[in-house]
């Protein structure tokens, strides 16, 4: 446990000494964004533009994270136990990446929707059901969207022939 903890600290200085755009926090064993590496960012906060918190145990990410790291234009939350998003999602108004593969969404996060940067969206291998299609057609610059490996209803995966105004990928090929 400290040994992890210590790399996270590593990381983090790092890219606070050399002024990064990007934070990478990948398989860290992370249970939870920590508190303290806000205060300890607080200078290069505004500067961040990618970060991934792949391959760690998150079971949530904080409002916190959402309001201080608004300007993030990729997320890659990939490979953790998340089952919802914060509502403060929607504050991510540069956000055009997001990755939620490997997690655990029973329920599309309608938040994203709202989020009307965005233009590509990786819910692979989750436990969602439906699609909001009508809702994601809406979104302006949405090209991609990846639900592979989900337990589609019947329904959902035949509304691929539907014409959309980006790529949905159902179907493992």
């Amino acid at each position: 446990m400290a040994k992890d903890a210590a790399r996270v600290a590593r990381i983090v200085n790092e890219t606070v000494e050399e002024g990064r755009d990007s934070l990478d926090l990948s398989n860290c064993k992370l249970t939870t964004f920590p508190v303290a590496l806000f205060k300890l960012m607080r200078d290069v906060v505004a500067n961040i533009q990618i970060i991934s918190l792949e391959n760690n145990e998150l079971k949530f990410i904080s409002a916190d994270f959402m309001t201080n790291f608004n300007q993030l234009r990729e997320l890659n939350l990939a490979g953790n136990s998340l089952k919802q998003l914060p509502e403060e999602v929607k504050v991510l108004t540069q956000l055009t990446s997001i990755n939620l593969a490997r997690n655990k969404f029973s329920e599309f996060p309608q938040q994203l929707t709202e989020v009307s940067t965005l233009e590509l969206i990786n819910l692979e291998a989750n436990e969602i059901t439906e699609i909001p299609l009508q809702s994601l057609a809406s979104m302006p610059f949405l090209k991609l969207l990846n639900m592979k490996s989900n337990p589609l209803a019947v329904g959902t995966q035949t509304a691929q022939q539907t014409v959309l105004p980006f790529e949905l990928l159902t179907a493992d090929e």
